[in-house]
C-alpha cells in the first residue's frame, strides 16, 4: 500500500537507520495520531501498522531474547508455547493451545500447537499465519562441537516473535481490521512433523482459513525479502539398500561411492563462505544452476548385521520434484549388479514445498509499495539442502512462503544462514517482519 505523501524508503535509506531507531523504526510511517488506530471508518493501512509496531519493538526483543534461552525441540515446545499463548491472551485473541498429536518412535510428545484467532469489525476474508516455535538438535547444526547442545540456529525464536508480534499490532487495530486472521504457532518443524498433526488436529477446517503465509529467516541483508513464486524448498526422500554375502563390506563402500555420483550439488566446504554467497546469487537467477539439482547422502553401516548383511542408507532431495522418480530409479540401476542386493523404501517421501506464482508475485508488489524496489528480491530456485514442512499447508491451501532478510550489513554469511552455529539474526529484522506481515494480512482479509 502506497504511503500517503511520502516517498517509497531506498535499500540506502533501510540501512542509514542510526543504532537506536534500528531499522524497524526507518520503516515507521506516520504518527500515532495520525494513524487515528481508533478510526472505524477507514481500512488498515502501513501508517497505522507502522504506528502501533514502534510502540512494541523493545518489548517483542526482548521476547526473543527469552526464548533464544529456551531453546526446545520437536515436542517439547512447553516454555515457548506458554509465553506466546500468555501475550497472545493479553491481546485479546482466542487461544487455543495443545493442538497436534506427535509421536516419534512410539513416543507421545507433548502437543504444544497453538490456534489463536483474531477477529476484526468488519466482514471479510479467513486468513492463516503460521510461526514454528522449536529448536534445531545439536546434531542438526553444523559445528564442530559434537556435544553441541540444540539451540534456535535456525531462527524460529525470532519468527515465533514476528508472529506474535503480528497479531499484537492487529489486535490494537482490530476495530479496522476486516475479516479474521488465525495464527498457527507450530511445534516440530525440525522434525517434519508439526504441520501434519496440526493438520491432522483440523485447524485448517475449524478456522475455515482460504490461504496462509509465513516468514523464515534467510541470508539477505536486513531490510529486505525474497519472495518464492514457483520456487521454494525441496521434499525429502529415503532408500535403504541391503547387501548380503562375505563381500558385503566392501560392495558397500563402492555403491556408497556410485550413489555419491548421482549429486548434482557438492557437500559444503570448510570455510563455507565463498560458497554460500555463491548459493544465494544462484537461487535468485533465473534458470540457473540450481534450476535443477539432486542432493544425495549415502553412508554405509559400520558392521554387518547378525545375518552377515550390510546396509547402504540413503537421503536425497531434488528439484524439480517430479525428479524424484527419477533418482530411485537411479538407485535401483545402481543396486541391481550387487548380488542379492534388496532396495526398500522406509518412508513415503516428503513433499516439496512450491509457492504459488501469483500469491508471491502479489506479496511482492506489496512489498516493493511498502519498501520501495530495493526492498525485495526474487528467488527463482530453492536452496538444495532444506526443507520445509510447511509444504504440507501450501499442498491444501494457497499462501507464500517468504524469506526475511537478516544479514547485518558487512558481517559473516554463516550469521544469516539457518543451522550453522554462528548464526546471529540481526535483532532490528524483527520490526522489519512485523511491519510488513501485519500490513500484509490486513490487505489480505479484506473482501
Amino acid at each position: 500500500m502506497t504511503r500517503p505523501n511520502k516517498p517509497a524508503l531506498s535499500r540506502r535509506t533501510l540501512l542509514g537507520g542510526t543504532a537506536a531507531a534500528g531499522v524497524g523504526a526507518v520503516l515507521a510511517s506516520g504518527t500515532p495520531a495520525a494513524a487515528d488506530p481508533g478510526n472505524r471508518r477507514n481500512p488498515i493501512d502501513q501508517a497505522a501498522v507502522d504506528a502501533v509496531a514502534t510502540r512494541l519493538d523493545d518489548g517483542l526483543i526482548a521476547l526473543r531474547r527469552d526464548l533464544h534461552q529456551h531453546p526446545e525441540t520437536t515436542g517439547r515446545e512447553t516454555y515457548t508455547a506458554a509465553a506466546v499463548a500468555g501475550r497472545l491472551r493479553a491481546a485479546g485473541l482466542d487461544v487455543t493451545t495443545g493442538v497436534g498429536r506427535i509421536v516419534v518412535n512410539g513416543e507421545e510428545l507433548e502437543r504444544t500447537g497453538i490456534v489463536a484467532v483474531l477477529k476484526g469489525a468488519r466482514p471479510g476474508r479467513t486468513v492463516a499465519y503460521r510461526a514454528d516455535m522449536d529448536a534445531v538438535p545439536g546434531n542438526g547444526i553444523v559445528t564442530s562441537d559434537r556435544n553441541h547442545p540444540a539451540a534456535h540456529a535456525c531462527g524460529h525464536d525470532l519468527h515465533t516473535t514476528v508472529g506474535v508480534g503480528v497479531a499484537q499490532v492487529l489486535a490494537q487495530l482490530r476495530n479496522r481490521l476486516s475479516g479474521t486472521v488465525v495464527f498457527f504457532f507450530q511445534p516440530g518443524e525440525e522434525g517434519l512433523a508439526g504441520a501434519r498433526a496440526m493438520i491432522d488436529a483440523g485447524v485448517l477446517e475449524d478456522t475455515g482459513a482460504e490461504e496462509i503465509h509465513a516468514l523464515h529467516c534467510g541470508p539477505y541483508p536486513v531490510g529486505q525479502f525474497a519472495v518464492t513464486p514457483g520456487s521454494g524448498l525441496p521434499g525429502q526422500d529415503w532408500a535403504r539398500v541391503t547387501l548380503a554375502g562375505a563381500d558385503a563390506p566392501a560392495a558397500a563402500g563402492r555403491l556408497v561411492t556410485e550413489l555419491g555420483g548421482l549429486a548434482t550439488v557438492a557437500p559444503v566446504p570448510t570455510p563455507a563462505d565463498a560458497y554460500l554467497e555463491q548459493m544465494v546469487a544462484d537461487v535468485q537467477t533465473p534458470d540457473g544452476p540450481l534450476a535443477r539439482f539432486v542432493v544425495i547422502r549415502a553412508r554405509a553401516a559400520d558392521k554387518p548385521d547378525a545375518e552377515g548383511n550390510v546396509a547402504v542408507d540413503v537421503t536425497f532431495r531434488c528439484w524439480p520434484e517430479d525428479r524424484n522418480v527419477e533418482i530411485r530409479e537411479e538407485i535401483r540401476r545402481l543396486a541391481q549388479p550387487y548380488a542379492g542386493a534388496v532396495v526398500t523404501y522406509p518412508k513415503e517421501p516428503f513433499p516439496a514445498m512450491v509457492c504459488p506464482e501469483n500469491d508471491a508475485a502479489a506479496l511482492a508488489r506489496h512489498l516493493r509499495r511498502v519498501l520501495g524496489p530495493g526492498g525485495v528480491t526474487v528467488n527463482h530456485a530453492a536452496f538444495p539442502f532444506n526443507g520445509e514442512d510447511y509444504a504440507l499447508f501450501l499442498d491444501r491451501i494457497p499462501g507464500t512462503y517468504t524469506f526475511l532478510g537478516v544479514r547485518t550489513p558487512g558481517a559473516a554469511i554463516t550469521t544469516s544462514f539457518p543451522h550453522y552455529d554462528q548464526f546471529t539474526p540481526d535483532e532490528r529484522a524483527i520490526g522489519v517482519g512485523v511491519r510488513a506481515m501485519a500490513g500484509w494480512l490486513a490487505t489480505r482479509t479484506r473482501c
